[in-house]
This record gives C-alpha cells, sequence and structure tokens, in this order.
C-alpha cells in the first residue's frame, strides 16, 4: 500500500492528464494523419522513404509533447532566457559548422537528424518575449525605452538567420514578435511606422538581396516568363491544383505527382500533391482542420489567467498559423515562393519536432492557466 504522499502524487499526474486538451491531441493527429497519407503517395504507394520515418518522428514528438505539456509553466518561465540564449548560440554554431544545402547553411548534422536553429529559435523568441513582457503595464508599454529590449530579442536571431541566408524564416520571426508586442499592449502607431518603414525600404532592400532572391519574386510577378527555368516550380504546382478539380482524380491518381512534374512534392509543395488527389473538398477539409486549431490555441491564449501564458500560447499559435498560411498561399502562387514547410505535414525532422515543442508549450499553459507565474 503505498503512502498518502504517493497516492497523492499519482492522483496529481492523473488530473493533469484529465486537464490535457484532448480536443487539440485529436486535431492534431487528424492533421498528422492527413500528412503521412500525403508521404505515401508521394512515394507512389510506398511507406518509404518518406511516411514511415515521419511516423517515427512523430511518435517520439508526440511523446515529448505530453512532457512538456505536464511540466509546470513555472519551469517554462524561469527556462525561457536560457532557452533563448541557447537558441542564439546555435544560429552562430551555424555559420562554423553548419551544413549547406538547396545554396543556404541552415543546418546542424547531430547524427539522428539534420537540426535547423533557425526552426527552434521562434519557439524562443517567443518565450523570451512572453517573459519579458509578463510583467509589463500600459504605462511600461508607452515608453519607448522599455520596447529597445524586444526589438533586440527579435532582431537578434533575425540578423542571424539572414546571414543563412533564410528571408522568410527572418520574417516570420518578425511577424511572431509583432505578434506578442500587439496582445502586450503596444501602441498603434509603432506598427504603422513599421509597416511604413519596410514598405520605403523596399528599394534599398532589394540592392542586397541575393539574385534567386531577386528570381523569386520576379518570378512570382510573372511565373510564364521562364515556365520551364524559375517558373517551373509554381507553374506545375497551378496545374496540379487545377487538375484536381472539386473532387480530386483520387488517392494515388495524381498524375503530375506520380509523373514527377510535380517538384518538392513531399517537402514545401505537399499542400498540392493533397489537392491534386482530393480535390477542393480535400484542400478545404484541411484547411478546416488548420482553422480549428488556430481557436483552440486562441482560445488557449484568451483564457490564460497571467500574461507570460497568454502572449505564449498566442505567440505559439500564430506562428504556427503563419507557416501555414504562408505555404499554402505561396502553392498557389499568391506569394513568392520562400521554402516554407506546412506544419505537421510536410517531410522534416526539424519542422515536425518543432511543431510539436510548440503545441506542448500551448498545453502547457492550458493545464496551468490558472496558476501564478513567479519564480521556483
Amino acid at each position: 500500500m503505498g503512502s498518502p504522499l504517493t497516492i497523492q502524487s499519482e492522483q496529481n499526474f492523473l488530473q493533469k492528464i484529465q486537464q490535457l486538451n484532448w480536443g487539440l491531441v485529436f486535431l492534431i493527429l487528424c492533421v498528422s494523419a492527413v500528412g503521412f497519407t500525403a508521404l505515401y503517395s508521394a512515394a507512389g504507394g510506398s511507406f518509404t522513404p518518406w511516411a514511415s520515418r515521419q511516423m517515427m518522428r512523430f511518435a517520439v514528438g508526440l511523446v515529448g509533447m505530453f512532457i512538456l505539456a505536464l511540466i509546470d509553466i513555472r519551469w517554462w518561465y524561469k527556462l525561457s532566457w536560457p532557452i533563448y540564449f541557447l537558441g542564439l548560440l546555435l544560429l552562430v554554431a551555424v555559420e562554423f559548422m553548419g551544413h549547406i544545402g538547396m545554396g543556404a547553411q541552415r543546418w546542424i548534422n547531430l547524427g539522428f537528424i539534420q537540426l535547423q536553429p533557425s526552426e527552434t529559435m521562434k519557439i524562443a523568441v517567443v518565450m523570451a518575449l512572453a517573459h519579458y513582457f509578463h510583467t509589463a503595464s500600459l504605462e511600461d508599454m508607452r515608453r519607448l525605452r522599455f520596447l529597445v529590449v524586444p526589438a533586440l530579442i527579435v532582431l537578434a536571431p533575425v540578423a542571424l538567420v539572414l546571414l543563412q541566408p533564410d528571408l522568410g524564416t527572418s520574417l516570420m520571426i518578425i511577424m511572431a514578435g509583432a505578434a506578442v508586442l500587439f496582445m502586450a499592449g503596444a501602441p498603434l502607431w509603432i506598427f504603422i511606422s513599421a509597416g511604413t518603414l519596410a514598405v520605403l525600404s523596399v528599394p534599398v532592400a532589394w540592392h542586397f538581396m541575393h539574385d534567386y532572391q531577386k528570381q523569386r519574386v520576379l518570378t512570382f510577378l510573372n511565373p510564364e516568363s521562364d515556365p520551364l527555368g524559375a517558373g517551373y516550380h509554381i507553374t506545375q504546382s497551378k496545374i496540379a491544383l487545377g487538375s484536381g478539380g472539386i473532387e480530386g482524380k483520387g488517392f494515388l491518381q495524381g498524375t503530375q505527382s506520380r509523373l514527377n512534374f510535380l517538384p518538392e512534392k513531399q517537402t514545401d509543395f505537399i499542400f498540392t500533391l493533397w489537392a491534386e488527389e482530393w480535390g477542393l473538398f480535400g484542400g478545404c477539409f484541411l484547411l478546416a482542420l488548420f482553422g480549428l486549431i488556430f481557436l483552440y490555441g486562441l482560445s488557449i491564449a484568451l483564457r490564460a489567467r497571467q500574461n507570460f501564458c497568454r502572449y505564449l500560447a498566442l505567440g505559439l499559435t500564430v506562428n504556427f498559423s503563419l507557416y501555414v498560411f504562408i505555404n499554402i498561399a505561396m502553392v498557389m502562387g499568391l506569394i513568392p515562393v520562400v521554402g516554407a514547410p506546412l506544419p505537421l505535414i510536410s517531410y522534416g525532422g526539424t519542422s515536425m519536432l518543432t511543431a510539436l515543442i510548440g503545441f506542448g508549450l500551448i498545453m502547457s499553459c492550458h493545464i496551468y492557466r490558472d496558476s501564478k507565474v513567479t519564480r521556483i
């Protein structure tokens, strides 16, 4: 017979398990199942080489997600700054020992996984900002001096990511940071001024962009100018999307993907593969799942009773949603190609694990939403 202390600990643990947001867990499982199905199809009806590996990564990440969700939110508050500075060190390490692929130096080879520090940095930035704004008042938010530190929190990793170079990830770090800043109560004129400055700086930024980045913008404006070269990816993507029609061509029946006309079908353009086989209905079904995940994350953020959880849950939810929006808009030709994966769908270890880590922290905010965040 166990001691009263042991029994109480077991009861508390079971209570925390029950408090997990199982609706959100179900949606994550559904979206991941779509990803496994699409990767199975991308390999021509085989679990190898992509679906099987992705399923193993998901299983490991899912266990990690539950562990992170059960950890007291006060620990995440305490560890926010160490995690942020560790992320900065990893970004610096990329410059010296990073693996070069597709013209960019973004990965560190850990043997069992190719780690992309810029992906994990998006979580670290949100955690640091949530920690900084936790005790901020509205009077603090009106003082420009108070906003210097959060500006440095965002701009330091952005500068390191731009060196890789990775413009798309840099912009997403900025947008996720802006979302936290907005919810913390920063004056509206700051966002208007920043947006105006960004527009006015476009000619200067164009001068410093790499040739391939300029080519992406030009291809976006006129993809038909080089349909067999720079415009090949987006042209084939549009053909696949249009050929899917309302109901799709059927599972394993997508001609653009099966005949290898569709490039990067297992990563950046996997939504196109899915929409070709399952049509408008299948695409809308997947978008609905993503929309529900966004609403769950937003609900968790708004129901939190202290600022750290509120800002953390919101920032991570916005970060996840930005990836969804940018990837789908990219494959539809609505924005230039930036190389953003579709979360929980695209093949990739770092992307999958980063998404599940983010959901683990969001669910920790849900479980401990009534807790008072103080130092342990």
